[in-house]
């Protein structure tokens, strides 16, 4: 009992916006728990194929670059199809891939709503949708085969940021992320959500450029860090994860659930 808890030994697994930030965070603590490998996506193939490569270097496992830009149908059927064609079963899907924009109310243009929308809710059902049979195919009632959304605290909590689309897109994620749960539960197919608060990325500049002044307005008094969204992955992805469905797990320091919230969300 209790042995392997956190082991994702011999998995396969695929991290969409893997090559940077809070993907490559994610796709290496997958490898470093033991995956065999991730598949990383990313709309830009040099940042894609020298993360695979850094990864597949520091750990046992191989990292796989998959530069496909998945902000349309297409390319989501078509990395499904890359998928498909090097694995019969898919053990873990990460939703990673976002876009953020920002301008004032009166100044809003649709291409903002339509971006972040598009990558960040639609791509998240039609990639899902299309990698639906490797991971019915990994899933048991033993083991049952997982796809994490990645939300954000935008989505439960109103940023004053003027971010209009990528608040809505990201409690649209999480709502999603229940729905999509409701359905393939049936399958042995485990759906939830992380809701980042402050990481450092190139979508967070703040955290990232600023870390210090950020960590002031955090109640834990810091940013996250790799080993914080790596152990929150991994725990939903492993074992450990097998009975949690349809939750949206904040991480963020305790500005959600522990504060009154402040401008500070990724």
């Amino acid at each position: 009992m209790f042995k392997d808890l956190f082991s994702l030994q011999g998995r396969v697994a695929v991290v969409t916006g893997g090559s940077r930030g809070i993907g490559k965070m994610i796709a290496a603590g997958f490898l470093a728990q033991g995956a065999a490998r991730v598949y990383i996506s990313a709309r830009k193939a040099g940042p894609c194929e020298a993360t695979a490569k850094e990864l597949t270097a520091a750990y046992d496992g191989e990292c796989i670059a998959l530069p496909i830009d998945i902000s349309t149908v297409a390319g989501c059927n078509q990395l499904a199809a890359e998928i498909s064609k090097r694995e019969p079963k898919l053990d873990i899907l990460v939703n990673n891939a976002g876009a953020a924009w920002g301008a004032e109310f009166d100044e809003f243009p649709e291409a903002g709503w339509d971006k972040v929308m598009d990558l960040n809710v639609k791509s998240i059902f039609f990639l899902t949708k299309a990698l639906a049979k490797p991971l019915r195919a990994a899933a048991t009632r033993q083991r049952p085969a997982k796809v994490i959304n990645i939300a954000s605290i935008d989505g439960i909590f109103i940023n004053p940021m003027e971010t209009y689309s990528y608040g809505a897109s990201k409690a649209a994620v999480i709502h999603l992320t229940r729905r999509l749960a409701t359905k393939l539960i049936k399958d042995h197919i485990n759906v939830t959500a992380i809701a980042p608060g402050a990481f450092a990325s190139d979508m967070n500049r703040a955290a990232r450029d600023h870390a210090d002044e950020v960590a002031k307005r955090v109640p834990a008094g810091r940013i996250g860090d790799e080993e914080d969204m790596a152990g929150l992955a991994i725990f939903l992805a492993a074992r450990s994860g097998d009975y949690v469905v349809g939750n949206a797990i904040a991480i963020d320091g305790g500005v959600v659930y522990a504060s009154a919230g402040l401008e500070i969300a990724g």
